[in-house]
């Protein structure tokens, strides 16, 4: 009976192997259709499976920008202010300050300016909190503003929404520039402030890493999604309309799907727990529960480096009700995490190639140095992920031209990206 259990299991485990395969071949095919993909994309509206969203930006900073500069974070229930003391080459980010609100659940389905006032009035006080600073005496402060919801931008600052996600349903916004809502609430609580720049926490991740090392070319977050933006010849984009950027760069941004590691790991333990009984007499109910496991407990079974696979254990009996487990079964579920993880690492290592070769990097004969500045929690605190990432990407790259590829962590792009943007795109630069 036992052994009868542990075959089907072994079977879901098998299938599960085979059809999560990502041989070197199989992903050069989807580094090709990434490229391939991206060019659609860049060529017209709608042209492509990927969303090629151009960002306007068109300076990235390179560590010379000097003074104080604002960011405003909203992408959630909370939002963050920060304010950035900038001085140059030689000692770079000299202080860094920030503010953490909660938005009150009846401003995320009120009105706009109720919403905007709230978050002003918020900017306000923290900008009270800066002293007597003899920058601002005859200049407007500069803020850059992160906001992470699907907008149309039609410059560097300035970007129609298109419809809110997560908790928020704040229908007279929709349809309009946010920038410019965000503008006259700051007016409103007398705020003499510019925001000279509108961009979203990947943009911000390119402009973090490019800030200290100016070989990055670019940013992917690989955290609860997944996103990319990367440095594009302005007369590769065929869809951008009205005049070309001075610099003739511009950053495009890419989506890259979302990271279910959980979600996926529960749906094969609930498969096993119907062809076979190596769970024993379960109940069910949670194991049915979408979403209930979670990426960070993923990793947690997967670095289980204790000798009888404790932690396995705990989550499996807090998370999912599965107790009594045999050290057999605890393995399987240690492979089973290890299969999944492996595929997205492995299926975003390509995704990152594609990349690559859609601007000419990485690729035999090409010897600049390239780097890709990374955040998110998955590649931070995942390490299983994060070295699959990393071996894959030499792998497909071949060992020449991985050589000058590197890839490294770059936090808080959402907050200290958007000051830094702000500071390369100043009105007051010479």
């Amino acid at each position: 009976m036992v052994a009868a259990a542990v075959a089907a299991a072994e079977q879901v485990v098998a299938a599960l192997r085979e059809e999560c395969a990502t041989p070197a071949a199989r992903l050069d095919g989807v580094a090709a259709a990434m490229a391939g993909e991206m060019a659609a994309g860049l060529a017209e509206e709608g042209g492509s499976k990927i969303k090629m969203i151009v960002s306007y930006v068109d300076n990235l900073p390179n560590g010379t920008e000097e003074g104080l500069f604002y960011a405003l974070d909203l992408g959630g229930t909370n939002f963050r202010v920060l304010r950035v003391q900038l001085a140059g080459k030689e000692k770079r980010v000299v202080k860094r300050e920030s503010r953490e609100v909660s938005i009150p659940p009846h401003l995320m389905s009120g009105n706009s300016s109720e919403l905007f006032g709230f978050i002003a009035s918020a900017l306000a006080k923290f900008v009270a909190d800066e002293g007597h600073n003899a920058v601002f005496n005859d200049r407007q402060r500069e803020l850059g503003f992160t906001f992470s919801f699907p907008v149309r931008q039609t410059s560097i600052a300035s970007g129609t929404l298109i419809k809110w996600t997560k908790a928020f349903s704040i229908d007279d916004a929709v349809g309009e520039d946010v920038v410019a809502e965000l503008q006259m609430a700051m007016e409103k609580q007398g705020l003499d402030m510019r925001v000279s720049a509108l961009i979203n926490d990947t943009v911000g991740t390119l402009a973090a890493g490019s800030y200290y090392d100016e070989d990055v070319v670019v940013g992917v977050i690989l955290g609860t999604g997944s996103n990319a933006a990367y440095l594009e010849k302005a007369n590769a984009i065929p869809k951008l309309e009205g005049e070309l950027p001075k610099s003739g760069n511009m950053i495009f941004e890419k989506l890259i799907s979302g990271m279910y590691l959980g979600e996926i790991v529960r749906r094969v333990l609930l498969k096993i727990s119907l062809q076979s009984s190596i769970f024993g007499n379960l109940d069910q109910t949670k194991l049915k529960t979408r979403f209930i496991l979670r990426t960070p407990d993923i990793s947690a079974m997967h670095h289980d480096g204790t000798p009888d696979l404790r932690i396995v254990a705990e989550k499996l009996a807090d998370n999912l009700k599965i107790t009594d487990t045999s050290l057999e079964t605890r393995k399987m579920v240690v492979e089973i995490c290890d299969i999944v993880t492996r595929r997205s690492a492995r299926l975003a290592a390509a995704g990152i190639v594609g990349i690559l070769r859609k601007i000419g990097r990485g690729v035999p004969g090409d010897k600049r140095k390239s780097v890709i500045a990374i955040d998110g929690g998955l590649y931070e605190h995942y390490t299983e992920f994060r070295q699959c990432l990393e071996t894959t990407l030499t792998e497909l790259l071949r060992e020449e031209a991985s050589k000058s590829v590197a890839v490294k962590l770059a936090n808080d792009g959402s907050g200290l990206g958007a000051a830094l943007i702000a500071a390369a795109h100043s009105q007051y630069l010479n």
